[in-house]
Protein backbone atom coordinates (compact mmCIF):
# COMPACT_ATOMS: atom_id res chain seq x y z
CA UNK A 1 0.00 0.00 0.00
CA UNK A 2 1.59 3.56 -0.97
CA UNK A 3 1.74 6.57 1.50
CA UNK A 4 0.12 9.37 1.11
CA UNK A 5 1.82 13.23 2.49
CA UNK A 6 -0.93 15.96 2.40
CA UNK A 7 0.71 19.05 2.39
CA UNK A 8 -2.25 21.32 3.44
CA UNK A 9 -2.37 25.15 3.41
CA UNK A 10 -5.55 27.09 4.14
CA UNK A 11 -4.76 30.41 5.83
CA UNK A 12 -8.33 30.75 6.81
CA UNK A 13 -8.92 26.76 7.54
CA UNK A 14 -11.18 27.92 10.79
CA UNK A 15 -14.11 28.98 8.22
CA UNK A 16 -13.57 26.33 5.71
CA UNK A 17 -16.13 23.85 5.72
CA UNK A 18 -14.78 22.05 2.36
CA UNK A 19 -11.32 21.86 4.13
CA UNK A 20 -12.38 20.24 7.19
CA UNK A 21 -14.88 17.51 5.56
CA UNK A 22 -11.57 16.97 3.63
CA UNK A 23 -9.26 16.19 6.36
CA UNK A 24 -11.75 14.80 8.22
CA UNK A 25 -12.15 12.71 5.82
CA UNK A 26 -8.06 12.10 5.17
CA UNK A 27 -7.72 11.36 8.77
CA UNK A 28 -9.63 8.33 9.42
CA UNK A 29 -7.30 6.38 6.33
CA UNK A 30 -4.42 4.29 7.46
CA UNK A 31 -0.56 5.63 5.77
CA UNK A 32 -1.87 9.37 5.13
CA UNK A 33 0.28 11.90 6.66
CA UNK A 34 -0.94 15.45 6.88
CA UNK A 35 1.13 18.90 7.61
CA UNK A 36 -0.46 22.13 8.52
CA UNK A 37 1.84 24.46 6.85
CA UNK A 38 -0.11 27.38 8.48
CA UNK A 39 0.06 25.36 12.12
CA UNK A 40 3.30 24.40 12.15
CA UNK A 41 4.78 27.09 10.63
CA UNK A 42 2.98 30.68 11.26
CA UNK A 43 6.16 32.54 10.56
CA UNK A 44 6.88 30.76 7.22
CA UNK A 45 10.38 29.16 8.84
CA UNK A 46 9.73 25.55 6.89
CA UNK A 47 11.74 23.25 8.43
CA UNK A 48 13.30 21.85 4.85
CA UNK A 49 14.89 18.94 6.37
CA UNK A 50 12.20 17.47 8.10
CA UNK A 51 9.82 17.87 4.95
CA UNK A 52 12.34 16.40 2.64
CA UNK A 53 12.56 13.41 5.17
CA UNK A 54 9.13 13.04 5.22
CA UNK A 55 9.01 13.09 1.04
CA UNK A 56 11.17 10.28 1.03
CA UNK A 57 9.44 8.33 3.61
CA UNK A 58 5.91 8.82 0.97
CA UNK A 59 4.78 7.80 -1.96
CA UNK A 60 1.80 10.13 -3.22
CA UNK A 61 2.37 13.69 -2.15
CA UNK A 62 -0.97 15.81 -2.64
CA UNK A 63 -0.70 19.63 -2.27
CA UNK A 64 -3.85 20.79 -0.75
CA UNK A 65 -5.43 23.92 -0.57
CA UNK A 66 -7.66 26.74 -1.74
CA UNK A 67 -7.06 28.44 -5.23
CA UNK A 68 -5.91 31.59 -4.43
CA UNK A 69 -5.57 33.78 -7.43
CA UNK A 70 -5.39 31.02 -9.64
CA UNK A 71 -2.73 29.33 -8.22
CA UNK A 72 -1.86 28.15 -4.16
CA UNK A 73 -1.88 30.06 -1.07
CA UNK A 74 1.75 31.22 -0.63
CA UNK A 75 2.93 29.03 2.09
CA UNK A 76 2.07 26.24 -0.14
CA UNK A 77 4.39 28.12 -2.79
CA UNK A 78 7.01 28.94 0.06
CA UNK A 79 7.03 25.04 0.87
CA UNK A 80 7.71 24.10 -2.98
CA UNK A 81 10.44 27.38 -3.06
CA UNK A 82 12.67 25.60 -0.12
CA UNK A 83 12.01 22.05 -0.18
CA UNK A 84 11.63 21.33 -3.70
CA UNK A 85 15.40 22.47 -3.74
CA UNK A 86 18.06 21.94 -6.65
CA UNK A 87 20.26 18.97 -6.10
CA UNK A 88 17.82 17.32 -4.19
CA UNK A 89 14.66 17.26 -6.24
CA UNK A 90 15.79 18.44 -9.53
CA UNK A 91 19.22 19.03 -11.61
CA UNK A 92 22.53 17.44 -11.36
CA UNK A 93 21.91 14.52 -8.48
CA UNK A 94 18.46 15.93 -7.69
CA UNK A 95 16.43 12.02 -8.06
CA UNK A 96 14.88 11.90 -4.56
CA UNK A 97 11.49 12.17 -5.77
CA UNK A 98 11.38 10.05 -8.82
CA UNK A 99 8.82 7.97 -9.51
CA UNK A 100 6.27 9.12 -6.76
CA UNK A 101 2.65 10.88 -7.90
CA UNK A 102 1.95 14.17 -6.97
CA UNK A 103 -1.52 16.26 -7.41
CA UNK A 104 -3.27 19.02 -6.30
CA UNK A 105 -6.68 18.92 -4.05
CA UNK A 106 -8.21 21.83 -4.39
CA UNK A 107 -11.54 24.34 -3.47
CA UNK A 108 -12.36 27.10 -5.80
CA UNK A 109 -15.11 29.72 -4.83
CA UNK A 110 -16.04 29.78 -8.74
CA UNK A 111 -18.67 27.17 -10.31
CA UNK A 112 -17.56 23.88 -12.78
CA UNK A 113 -18.31 26.29 -15.97
CA UNK A 114 -16.40 29.25 -14.73
CA UNK A 115 -13.32 27.64 -15.56
CA UNK A 116 -13.82 26.71 -19.01
CA UNK A 117 -13.01 28.69 -22.05
CA UNK A 118 -16.66 30.29 -22.45
CA UNK A 119 -16.57 30.51 -18.70
CA UNK A 120 -15.86 34.05 -16.42
CA UNK A 121 -12.23 32.53 -15.82
CA UNK A 122 -11.59 31.95 -19.85
CA UNK A 123 -9.19 28.92 -18.82
CA UNK A 124 -9.48 25.23 -17.24
CA UNK A 125 -7.81 24.49 -13.55
CA UNK A 126 -5.39 22.27 -15.46
CA UNK A 127 -4.16 25.32 -17.77
CA UNK A 128 -4.12 27.46 -14.46
CA UNK A 129 -2.29 24.41 -12.81
CA UNK A 130 0.35 24.38 -15.43
CA UNK A 131 3.52 25.51 -13.21
CA UNK A 132 2.13 22.46 -10.70
CA UNK A 133 2.21 20.07 -13.12
CA UNK A 134 5.70 21.22 -15.08
CA UNK A 135 7.37 20.85 -11.60
CA UNK A 136 6.09 17.80 -11.16
CA UNK A 137 8.19 16.80 -14.38
CA UNK A 138 11.29 18.58 -13.41
CA UNK A 139 11.29 16.51 -10.10
CA UNK A 140 10.44 13.28 -11.65
CA UNK A 141 7.29 12.65 -10.71
CA UNK A 142 4.30 12.12 -12.26
CA UNK A 143 1.20 14.62 -12.17
CA UNK A 144 -2.26 13.62 -11.88
CA UNK A 145 -5.16 16.24 -12.40
CA UNK A 146 -6.61 17.93 -9.49
CA UNK A 147 -9.44 16.60 -7.40
CA UNK A 148 -11.40 20.20 -7.43
CA UNK A 149 -14.37 20.78 -5.28
CA UNK A 150 -16.14 23.82 -7.22
CA UNK A 151 -18.93 26.54 -6.59
CA UNK A 152 -17.34 26.17 -2.81
CA UNK A 153 -19.46 28.90 -1.10
CA UNK A 154 -22.63 27.28 -2.65
CA UNK A 155 -22.19 23.72 -0.95
CA UNK A 156 -25.02 22.37 1.47
CA UNK A 157 -24.10 20.06 4.20
CA UNK A 158 -24.98 16.59 2.39
CA UNK A 159 -22.58 17.78 -0.20
CA UNK A 160 -19.58 18.05 2.26
CA UNK A 161 -20.14 14.64 3.56
CA UNK A 162 -20.26 13.45 -0.09
CA UNK A 163 -17.19 14.93 -0.87
CA UNK A 164 -15.50 13.49 2.03
CA UNK A 165 -16.36 9.95 1.12
CA UNK A 166 -14.91 10.60 -2.65
CA UNK A 167 -12.03 11.86 -1.19
CA UNK A 168 -11.49 9.26 0.87
CA UNK A 169 -12.27 7.16 -2.37
CA UNK A 170 -9.23 8.65 -4.65
CA UNK A 171 -7.05 8.50 -1.58
CA UNK A 172 -7.66 4.94 -1.66
CA UNK A 173 -7.36 4.48 -5.41
CA UNK A 174 -3.88 6.16 -4.74
CA UNK A 175 -3.03 3.78 -2.01
CA UNK A 176 -3.95 0.94 -3.93
CA UNK A 177 -2.31 1.49 -7.23
CA UNK A 178 -6.21 1.50 -9.11
CA UNK A 179 -5.04 4.96 -11.29
CA UNK A 180 -3.70 3.92 -14.70
CA UNK A 181 -0.84 6.90 -14.05
CA UNK A 182 0.21 6.19 -17.43
CA UNK A 183 -2.83 6.92 -19.09
CA UNK A 184 -3.00 10.51 -21.55
CA UNK A 185 -4.97 12.97 -18.82
CA UNK A 186 -5.14 15.50 -21.32
CA UNK A 187 -8.89 14.64 -21.86
CA UNK A 188 -8.98 14.74 -18.40
CA UNK A 189 -10.22 17.79 -17.16
CA UNK A 190 -10.17 16.87 -12.93
CA UNK A 191 -9.37 13.77 -11.05
CA UNK A 192 -13.05 13.88 -10.55
CA UNK A 193 -13.73 12.21 -13.81
CA UNK A 194 -12.20 9.25 -13.20
CA UNK A 195 -14.18 8.17 -10.53
CA UNK A 196 -17.54 8.50 -13.05
CA UNK A 197 -15.52 6.38 -15.03
CA UNK A 198 -15.08 3.24 -12.99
Amino acid sequence: MKKILIIFGHPRFENSKVHSSLIEAASSLENITIQDLYEQYPNFNINVAHQQQLLLEHDVVILQHPVYWYSCPPIIKQWIDLVLSYGWAYGVGGNKLEGKLMCNVVSTGGSTTAYTKEGSHQHTLLEFFLPFKQTAKLCKLTYLPPFAIQGSHRLIETKLQDIGLQYQQILKMLQNDDINTSSDFTNVTLLNELLKSI
